[in-house]
């Protein structure tokens, strides 16, 4: 009787986490959050940091230590310091340390990491377009491994098509969304027009004057409006 040892291998189970739980649908954020965690998980260090190409710029999207006031608006053009360097050549950096002298360099200063001595910077890719960077960044001096170099980058690989399939699925609900506002808004308008005898740009700049005064979205004053409406409707008498 034969007998099958599963040897453990936590890079193999890393990919297949990754795998499997890329066959959900997940917004965008979580995606980045859960890259940040495996990756830091894979490669010890002290920061990692995510970067999302947006337009020609890289934003910063996650971050294993907390930014709140700095994700989502950190933001660099390609080509612009490390990261930008080699989203740019789409070819991996790692400085082993005094990072912050190498001549690519250039300091945010927003950041505490851009002292750590340590840096790895590698490209997301999918399709052969750069959709993102990953940084990984220690404070000590720290040489990374032709193996951690090669891992990440298989990571980057491997992520590139479900970051981008989560963007184009965030960018849908974003238009989605819109669109909603809009039907809305339009909707807000028509019951204005109705009670006040205004004409349709009169209405939607009495909208516009209430979510100014009342520090409130367009949508939320139109939601008001036309939930203000339907209560002033007979309810309907349900049969005997």
């Amino acid at each position: 009787m034969n007998t099958t040892v599963l040897v453990e291998n936590p890079e193999v189970d890393f990919l297949h986490e990754i795998g499997c739980r890329g066959a959900a649908a997940e917004p965008l954020p979580h995606v980045l959050e859960r890259i940040v965690e495996f990756v830091s998980a894979v490669v010890r260090c002290d920061a990692c940091l995510l970067y999302v190409l947006e337009g020609d710029e890289l934003v910063l999207r996650a971050s294993k230590n907390p930014h709140p006031d700095v994700v989502g608006r950190l933001k660099m053009l390609v080509g612009y310091g490390i990261t930008g360097w080699v989203a740019q050549h789409r070819v991996p950096v790692a400085v082993s340390r005094s990072a912050y002298r190498d001549a690519r360099f250039q300091s945010f200063n927003q950041l505490p990491e851009d002292r750590y001595e340590a840096f790895l910077s590698v490209p997301i890719l999918c399709r052969g377009r750069v959709v993102g960077v990953i940084n990984l960044q220690h404070r000590r001096p720290h040489v990374h491994t032709a193996r951690e170099i090669r891992l990440i980058s298989t990571i980057g690989f491997f992520v590139g098509g479900e970051i981008e399939m989560a963007r184009q699925e965030s960018a849908i609900s974003m238009l989605s969304q819109q669109l909603e506002t809009r039907k809305l808004i339009e909707r807000a308008k028509g019951i204005l027009q109705r009670e006040l005898g205004i004409n349709e740009e009169e209405a939607y700049l009495t909208l516009q004057a209430q979510s100014r005064r009342r520090r409130k979205s367009m949508r939320e004053i139109a939601q008001a409006l036309i939930l203000g409406e339907e209560l002033k409707k007979p309810e309907e008498q349900s049969p005997n």
